[in-house]
């Protein structure tokens, strides 16, 4: 296949693959679209299938360490931990809109950052529902919160969205040095969303919670057990994670003692089956990140990769990081946050870790601009629907068109004087 077809089949595969991953046609796995166009893509031609090897060899303990991640965190739910954070985020809001604003914004930015943005969206945006229902609030300004954390809060720690993960093997950083970049980045840009959020959600809040809602005052005072094995495995985790680091270890393997930690004590009390354990770990979602891994790079490899290295700036200053900071967020809205890293980091990993860290801001924050900006926020749309609500096209931009440029507008200095600072 000559160059010119392999690209134009390349990017028809990717165009295939992003549009029904959107969709879904007849509630079908991503999968079930994305392994097809890989196979189509190895077998016409468009990628060599030794590159294909490497793509899956590179995305391959990315994949594993992502699995493991998603059977704890499903885990925790099964413990009771987020059932325990909801009843928290009640008795804490004591009736008052703005301080449940508050407490979810915590609430969700710890669990994106330590269970990653999966556990924000699959478990804790329905937990925040039932609370704002208990209390008598409107939920739209605390379930926005959810989607937009689980992108911007995932600035903070490896292990907190896959981007990281890619990322973090693209830098050669330690863990450790890792979130030290990142976290004043990380905070600046929680502290912009919350402004945002709650000035364009100022109707919403103002209207307060209704004391006559069902439930409420049971809310304000249940006190479900606090599961502790279930928080001490995962301070564990995430101490194995720092260890593995130092030691040069994948950091995988932290990610799976933890999860078979509390798989073994689910199964021995009957909580869980292996087919359970299976399903949370999302096989088809894994199988769809890795041809995705490999659509992406037949694109690459056959004039997308030429294109955008023209683009990317060389250096770290302060206008370089901006410029990539601004061209990831463009990438991840037009083709999804994934395809995205997977196409900027071999281009702005040879100018060093900032401009590698910046690309990252651009495709962590900048999904939370448009619905195909990340995987997350489509699985987002789904669970809202799922609770009977609807989201507005229009308004959902808006409020990206306010806070992405925003959140960027701090996090990219931000990162400029870690970098200095560190």
């Amino acid at each position: 296949m000559n160059t010119a077809s392999a690209e134009a089949l390349s990017a028809l595969l990717l165009a295939l693959v992003l549009g029904c991953a959107v969709v879904r046609p007849w509630g079908l796995p991503e999968a079930v679209v994305a392994v097809p166009a890989a196979a189509i893509a190895v077998g016409t031609g468009a990628i060599s299938l030794d590159h294909a090897r490497d793509e899956a060899a590179r995305l391959g303990p990315v994949v594993g360490f992502l699995a493991a991640v998603l059977v704890l965190a499903a885990l925790c739910d099964e413990e009771g931990l987020f059932r325990a954070c909801g009843a928290w985020v009640a008795r804490a809001a004591r009736g008052s809109t703005q301080r449940l604003l508050g407490q979810v914004f915590v609430l969700a930015s710890v669990i994106t950052a330590v269970l990653s943005l999966d556990a924000t969206i699959v478990l804790l945006t329905p937990v925040v529902f039932a609370t704002a229902a208990r209390l008598g609030a409107r939920p739209r300004p605390h379930v926005y919160a959810c989607t937009h954390l689980s992108n911007t809060a995932s600035l903070l720690l490896p292990v907190s969205n896959l981007t990281n993960l890619l990322a973090l093997a693209a830098s050669g950083l330690s863990f450790t040095r890792f979130a030290a970049l990142m976290a004043l980045p990380w905070l600046a840009a929680i502290g912009v969303e919350y402004v945002v959020l709650r000035r364009f959600f100022a109707g919403d809040l103002a209207a307060g919670a209704d004391p006559s809602a069902a439930g409420t005052a049971d809310a304000a005072h249940e006190r479900p057990p606090v599961p502790r094995f279930a928080l001490a495995t995962v301070a564990g985790t995430l101490a194995g994670f720092v260890v593995a680091s130092a030691f040069g270890v994948n950091a995988a393997w932290a990610a799976f003692a933890g999860a078979a930690v509390l798989a073994v004590r689910a199964l021995v009390r009957r909580r869980t089956t292996p087919r359970k354990l299976l399903a949370a770990a999302s096989v088809p979602f894994l199988a769809f990140v890795l041809a995705l891994g490999i659509v992406v790079r037949a694109l690459v490899d056959h004039g997308l990769g030429t294109a955008l290295g023209h683009a990317v700036p060389s250096g770290t200053g302060l206008p370089a990081l901006f410029a990539l900071a601004g061209l990831a967020a463009l990438l991840a809205n037009l083709i999804n946050n994934l395809p995205a890293v997977l196409v900027l980091l071999p281009l702005a990993a040879p100018n060093g870790e900032g401009a590698v860290l910046a690309v990252l801001l651009g495709v962590d924050i900048g999904p939370n601009l448009t619905y195909a900006g990340s995987l997350a926020t489509l699985l987002w749309r789904r669970i809202v629907h799922e609770h009977d609500s609807e989201v507005a096209l229009g308004e959902f931009s808006r409020l990206g068109a306010l806070a992405v440029p925003a959140a960027l507008a701090v996090a990219v200095p931000a990162l400029w004087l870690s970098l200095a600072v560190f």
